[in-house]
């Protein structure tokens, strides 16, 4: 499975630890965000992760922020994508 990640400066180092652990059973990831410390505005990565899965180059998609609501408002206005936000 082709699983696109993406998340802001607050949690693209657990965004980059969940891409490992999927690399490790078997599925192939991308991750959107920054590359280093540097800030990042969420509705970038969730722009990526949202048109990969649109376009039907990944599977799936994970996003991460601080809360979770800001990424799935931003990969919503993608047209095909349903993100939900929050803590589940």
């Amino acid at each position: 499975m082709n699983i696109a990640l993406g998340a802001d400066h607050r949690g693209i180092e657990t965004a980059r630890l969940i891409a490992e652990h999927l690399e490790r059973q078997g599925h192939e990831t991308v991750v959107f965000g920054p590359t280093g410390a540097e800030s990042c505005d969420y509705p970038e990565p969730a722009y990526g992760v949202a048109k990969s899965v649109a376009e039907g180059r990944a599977d799936r998609g994970v996003l991460i922020c601080g809360t979770g609501i800001g990424v799935s408002i931003a990969a919503n206005k993608v047209r095909g994508v349903r993100a939900r936000g929050g803590p589940r």
